[in-house]
């Protein structure tokens, strides 16, 4: 009777304790910095941070030297300890290095991540050019490239020319802790090592074995003498003991890159787009982390972590991958720091300056050293080769790029529909209503609450009769309860993670006591994608998808409110793989989507933790914000950041998670949302409702207009996706990507890029009246998209703002696509027309694309789509397809075209596809004769002849309007003369067929 109503009593505490645990992490809406550890806090990371540089102990072995046709390896040995390690250097194909170092007799293997590459990197010839004592020098074999491996202390450049690109431990701080027995054990006395038992073989006779362990221990070899510094067999952090039984296992190496002041990248950081110097602080970390309402401007680990940095200058740029899974810390110091532009000119004009130098370390936890070096030159070619390395952005479904609307909780199916129905009485066009923890039978994922959601498809039905789609969250925890079908899968099947002894790892999450599934085991992961389809996931339908939260993963009573790193996964702690974790919750579960409709459709999954690879399942936000000014403009580097190293589809909860904003505060970022790649708002449990309506007509006015601005860019945004997922550029840009050699762009992080022919100055100032913009390009013009107003590039623009205002710019020389008539989803929009903005540049030239599909299968992958480029010059606007292989209709038309930057026309005139009579290409007086359809022939003509000079450019599209015979139409258009904007109206042109218009 007693135990009954302790169990009793124990699962009514279960939902208390839950709370109470989130109330101390989350309550005070400030997070508490005691519960993350600092780089002193954290043994390795302190070990490693002491070495002084200068003094490496790594020497090459230079006679182990061997060179294949695909790589060379080469031994180091530790002269402190005698320890050797293996170096392996590949040249990779795409201007790409690959170095990695192991040990190379490990006690046991070490940790190679697996997975996150797409494939093994394809390999090109090395050649030695010159080898003495000192040194071996290879090529790199482009232009001038050069590695050149120094001996003593062991050190590597990369060369171009007479120019140093990157240094590998020219700091000396290169580490490598070897696996080791545990000096306090038997086995480590008896297992000695080979020189010892050597040395001890050779004074007893084999009947005197008893003698071994004595004798071995007094022989002791410099690796045994190693001081045994605190944390690094076992390590206590607040509560909780990390056992360590591999001992210390710490890798790091230092990089230093000559002519460099600007780097990067390695997200999730709330922090600026420039990446800071940490000689004062802590190093930034990476280390995926559940932290509630995150500190802002501080190297603090957050929610993922993608090792990747990127280094810029003028003249180049270059990138670090650095392929490991653990906890990894990374210092970055430069000779240039704190110095302001004065300083520097005087060090110019008293002849002191010295080249800038950004010196950075990476330290991780465990695993081997693996880096990719990529040489650019330009940004663009670092995307093409990380993307060649990681995959590139998923390609969305369409729908995903329109606006969502969220909070923990929506109530139950009357709630869902009331929300619903608000949208569509205020005249506010959205596509997706998500559903957070509540909705689920008591945290039981894949379940609904039988009372609240008791008819799920009914409300999935509803929406979808209006083309609308809901969101579910799914997260990776499990409750432990013997009625709940998942857990009772998962653990009949051993799928769960282990704890040290061997048992099945439990910790509190929210539905209380809780096991996490093993998702680096590819059978889970493949039971887990099965859970989707429609027999299992009762009342799912195919317009649900899936949200992963928490899978850092989060565990509310683990240190650092994440999982021990002595739980096991297979053969390797969680240590090893703990920056994995997420990615494999977010591709098992995009599997998942994708199979359940036989691989047709295309997956929607939002994820919260994220790894180096992730952006091939889905999209990422920034996590557990506030409602404040500060987290509405840190959101801009945030996702700046991501894009750099490939994760494209990146926003940040409008209005904030936690607390609750002011009016002015959510106008402003719907404002600055509807700019960012993923469109979401969010709310907190506790705070009040927030619905677009809630504010008052005048603040419902404003956030309807934005989000309708946003539609009415979805061409525009769904182009640059699958742009993104083909070269891995990214959607939105930091404004040097686009602008690499203006050094005024380098550590702008308050405004942004979309492609590169959208510029958004957000307003984030609290009552501000005025912005200043920085408009990039000494040769670039830039239109105001609301006035169509005109302003040179190269300058420091001042714009009046009022609450309606969102500074947003066309470049001149761009043609955007819009789509102006905002229905109540993106779905309802799919066959409406599309108005081609034509803003032109100084030349009077302008180019852009246009890119159809049916925005929600995979069919585009077979050939199933419209791709064409429009492109205008001396008065002709024209449509060519580039790609007439693949077959796709549609519906849309061409309804309007507006010019922006014009001279008034006598008249407009349409010419639709026909036959070519002759068409000449003035360079050389070539003539393409007839026969051929006006497709091919502008093609070619585009493909051999727009090359040369632009006033050869300009007499082709000429001479195509003289000798089409399509059908020819004289159009309609308006002049304003105040803006130099020429608006022809319904040419009413198939979207996808082939046309030229002329102005005379």
């Amino acid at each position: 009777v007693n135990t009954i109503a302790v169990l009793g009593f124990k699962r009514r505490m279960v939902p208390v304790l839950v709370v109470w645990l989130a109330l101390c992490l989350s309550g005070t809406w400030a997070v508490d910095r005691s519960n993350f550890k600092t780089c002193d806090q954290s043994s390795f990371c302190k070990r490693q941070r002491a070495l002084k540089p200068g003094e490496s102990p790594y020497r090459a072995l230079l006679e182990t030297m061997e060179l294949t046709n695909t790589r060379l390896t080469l031994q180091l040995i530790n002269d402190n300890n005698k320890v050797r390690l293996l170096l392996e250097l590949y040249r990779l194909q795409g201007n790409m290095t690959r170095v990695k170092i192991n040990e190379l007799k490990p006690l046991k293997p070490r940790y190679e991540v697996p997975d996150v590459l797409v494939r093994e990197p394809p390999t090109e010839p090395l050649s030695v050019l010159s080898q003495d004592e000192n040194g071996v020098v290879l090529s790199l074999g482009v232009e001038s490239q050069r590695v050149i491996v120094s001996a003593q202390p062991f050190r590597l450049d990369i060369v171009e020319g007479h120019n140093v690109l990157m240094s590998l431990n020219s700091r000396g701080l290169l580490a490598f802790e070897h696996l080791r027995m545990r000096k306090d054990t038997f086995s480590y006395k008896v297992t000695s090592t080979s020189l010892s038992v050597h040395l001890c073989s050779a004074f007893m006779s084999s009947s005197d074995m008893t003698c071994v362990p004595l004798v071995c221990t007094l022989q002791t070899t410099k690796e045994e003498e190693e001081k045994v510094e605190e944390g690094m067999w076992e390590e206590t952090f607040k509560s909780h003991s990390d056992s360590k039984p591999n001992g210390p296992s710490a890798v790091s190496l230092d990089f230093s890159l000559p002519g460099v002041e600007h780097v990067y990248g390695i997200p999730e950081h709330a922090d600026t787009l420039r990446l800071k110097t940490t000689d004062n602080g802590d190093p930034y970390r990476l280390y995926n982390l559940d932290v509630f309402q995150y500190e802002l401007y501080n190297p603090m680990a957050l929610y993922g972590a993608v090792p990747v940095m990127l280094a810029h200058n003028t003249q180049r740029t270059t990138g670090i991958f650095w392929l490991n899974a653990a906890e990894t810390w990374v210092d970055i110091s430069s000779n240039t720091a704190g110095k302001t532009v004065f300083g520097k000119m005087l060090d110019y004009v008293q002849g002191s300056s010295e080249t800038p130098q950004t010196d950075v370390r990476w330290i991780s936890e465990s695993g081997i050293i693996d880096v990719f070096i990529m040489l650019g030159p330009t940004p663009k070619d670092i995307f093409s080769q990380y993307a060649s390395l990681t995959g590139t952005q998923s390609f969305p479904p369409l729908s995903s790029l329109g606006y969502h609307q969220c909070r923990w909780n929506y109530n139950d199916q009357e709630d869902v529909r009331s929300v619903d129905a608000g949208f569509d009485e205020h005249d506010i066009p959205y596509d997706f209503i998500w559903l957070d923890i509540e909705h689920t039978d008591g945290k039981r994922y894949f379940t609904w609450d039988p009372h609240k959601f008791a008819s799920p498809k009914d409300m999935l039905q509803g929406l979808k009769d209006k083309k609308r789609n809901m969101v579910a969250i799914v997260d990776p925890h499990i409750k432990v309860d013997s009625n709940y079908k998942i857990h009772n899968e998962i653990r009949s099947r051993g799928f769960y993670v282990k704890n040290k002894d061997g048992g099945d790892y439990e910790g509190w999450c929210w539905p209380g006591n809780a096991g996490y599934p093993d998702f680096t085991q590819p059978d889970m992961r493949a039971w887990w994608a099965s859970m989707f389809s429609y027999d299992q996931y009762e009342g799912s339908m195919d317009n649900l998808y899936t949200w992963n939260d928490m899978n850092e993963p989060s565990v509310f009573n683990g240190p650092e409110v994440t999982m021990h790193k002595d739980a096991v996964h297979g053969s390797w702690e969680h240590r090893d793989v703990h920056n994995l974790y997420g990615l494999y919750v977010h591709r098992a579960t995009m599997e998942g989507l994708i199979q359940r409709s036989g691989g047709v459709e295309r997956p929607f999954v939002l994820t919260r933790a994220f790894f180096a690879g992730s952006q091939r399942y889905g999209a990422v936000w920034t996590g557990d914000n506030a409602a404040e000014w500060d987290h509405l403009k840190i959101s801009i580097p945030m996702c700046l950041s991501l894009g750099l190293v490939g994760i494209s589809f990146c926003g940040a909860d409008v209005g904030g998670f936690f607390k609750s904003p002011s009016p002015e505060l959510l106008v402003r970022w719907y404002q600055t949302g509807a700019y960012q790649p993923f469109f979401r708002a969010h709310a907190h449990l506790d705070t009040p409702r927030r619905e677009p309506w809630l504010f008052g007509p005048e603040n419902t006015a404003l956030i309807r207009e934005v989000i309708r601005q946003r539609y009415t860019f979805l061409p525009y945004w769904y182009q640059l996706f699958y742009h993104a997922y083909r070269t891995g550029e990214p959607v939105m840009r930091a404004l040097w990507v686009e602008y690499p050699q203006d050094p005024a762009t380098f550590a702008v992080d308050d405004e942004f890029l979309i492609g590169r022919d959208l510029l958004v100055h957000p307003v984030t100032e609290e009552g501000a009246r005025g912005v200043t913009a920085f408009l990039p390009g000494k040769e670039e013009v830039w239109f105001d998209i609301h006035t169509f107003q005109k302003h040179n590039g190269a300058q420091n623009l001042y714009i009046p703002v009022t609450m309606s205002s969102i500074p947003v710019f066309q470049r001149g020389g761009s043609i955007i696509p819009r789509k102006l008539r905002v229905r109540r989803s993106s779905a309802c929009m799919e066959h409406d027309p599309y108005t081609l903005f034509v803003a032109l540049n100084t030349r009077r030239t302008a180019e852009g694309e246009l890119y159809i599909d049916d925005g929600h299968t995979f069919n585009f992958d077979n050939k199933e789509f419209i791709h064409r480029r429009l492109f205008f010059s001396n008065n002709v606007l024209s449509s060519v397809n580039v790609a007439p292989e693949a077959q796709f209709t549609t519906k849309s038309w061409i309804e309007r075209v507006v010019i922006l930057g014009a001279s008034k026309p006598r008249k407009v005139t349409l010419i639709t596809a026909g036959k070519l009579k002759t068409a000449v290409c003035n360079k050389e007086n070539k003539v393409f004769n007839v026969g051929c359809s006006f497709q091919v022939v502008l093609s070619v003509l585009h493909e051999q002849c727009l090359k040369e000079a632009p006033v050869f450019r300009v007499k082709i599209y000429f001479a195509l309007f003289l000798f089409a015979d399509g059908h020819k139409s004289q159009l309609d258009f308006d002049f304003d003369a105040s803006v130099s904007v020429l608006t022809i109206r319904k040419p009413s042109m198939n979207a996808g067929e082939d046309w030229s218009m002329a102005l005379q």
